[in-house]
């Protein structure tokens, strides 16, 4: 982590490093500001999230991209990796997927061999980032705005933008002082984010196989999909299931037990893909408390709002823009760089 200087007051400080984050950032940069971003987690792209279990690169958020967006496609089409276009290439099920524009025509979809957060590193590259940094609260001061951060000395910018979800960010904004945070906090408050808990089973590679890269369930209230994930990997070491709960089940599960969780997603994804399925060699768990924005919930755009000491405070995220996802979060980071350079 860099070391601040009591004097020094950055030009931007952008909380949180997903892909809103980081392509705010780089925009910014680019024009010539100077710009820090810090995210509470210990690597970059929120669910374009990639890990490694038993050595095996494992997408445990965000399965793939699709995006019809010029821009978004070459920037994509520029990460140093191994693209692979059109994945999924083999879809079982008729269930909706988690974003209804993902087979819509002129989208065009990939994965990547390495992990879909190639994507998130890549935009990273070159940017001033602080991660494992947990932003406590945001004070606007006479002079500029004030971050506390936990174990570490504040920060002081001119502006500050917050791309994190929306529940973290209401959790950062002080009481409400004057029109401006009032108006921030009310729009925080409308937006809906769905959780999603997620089940990644490990099996050998000499066992049973799914026929598909994708399944969208037909008639399940558990499963929102499961993804074959290591129909992705070249030299893969273990046949890996990634199964995502409906937003729905999820909500109403999230406080459950880990034993909970395993048993009810490991028997409903045997009934979709077989009695093999339970019987995995391994399994983890991860509990996404901030996967989705609920539909007609987002916002149109992205925002800025004036501070009392004549700094700005931006808003960006997927909830900032009428598509969601990843597109819609890339959109509305660059919209939202726009407006501050030419405000």
């Amino acid at each position: 982590m860099s070391t601040e200087t009591a004097s020094e007051v950055h030009d931007v400080v952008i909380i949180g490093a997903g892909i809103a984050g980081l392509v705010c950032a780089r925009e910014l940069r680019d024009a010539g500001r100077q710009v820090v971003v810090l995210d509470k987690s210990r690597g970059v792209g929120g669910r374009c999230a990639t890990r490694r279990m038993l050595g095996q690169p494992v997408d445990h958020g965000l399965s793939y991209y699709h995006a019809d967006d010029p821009d978004l496609l070459a920037d994509l089409a520029a990460v140093p990796g191994t693209a692979l276009l059109g994945w999924p290439h083999r879809v079982a099920g008729h269930g909706p997927p988690c974003h209804p524009a993902a087979f819509r025509p002129g989208q065009q979809r990939l994965a990547f061999a390495e992990g879909v957060n190639a994507f998130p590193r890549h935009l990273a590259r070159g940017l001033d980032l602080r991660l494992g940094t947990r932003v406590l609260r945001i004070d606007p001061m006479p002079s500029h705005v004030a971050l506390e951060i936990e174990d570490g000395p504040p920060l002081r910018t001119r502006d500050v933008v917050i791309t994190c979800p929306t529940p973290q960010a209401e959790a950062i904004l002080p009481s409400a002082e004057g029109r401006s945070l009032r108006a921030v906090q009310a729009l925080l408050a409308h937006v809906v984010i769905h959780p999603c808990i997620t089940l990644v089973l490990g099996f050998p590679l000499d066992g049973p196989a799914p026929d598909f890269d994708m399944l969208y369930p037909d008639d399940s209230d558990l499963i929102q999909l499961v993804s074959h994930d290591s129909a992705k990997r070249e030299d893969p070491s273990y046949r890996v299931l990634v199964v995502q709960a409906t937003a729905a089940w999820s909500s109403e599960h999230l406080e459950h037990g880990h034993d909970d969780w395993r048993a009810a997603l490991t028997e409903e994804a045997a009934r979709l893909c077989g009695g093999w399925v339970r019987d995995p060699a391994w399994s983890e768990l991860h509990r996404w408390r901030h996967a989705k924005t609920m539909p007609s919930t987002e916002m149109s755009a992205p925002q800025v709002f004036g501070l009392p000491g004549g700094g700005k405070l931006g808003l960006a995220n997927e909830a900032f823009t009428h598509e969601a996802g990843v597109q819609g979060a890339y959109r509305a980071g660059r919209k939202l760089a726009h407006k501050l350079l030419v405000g």
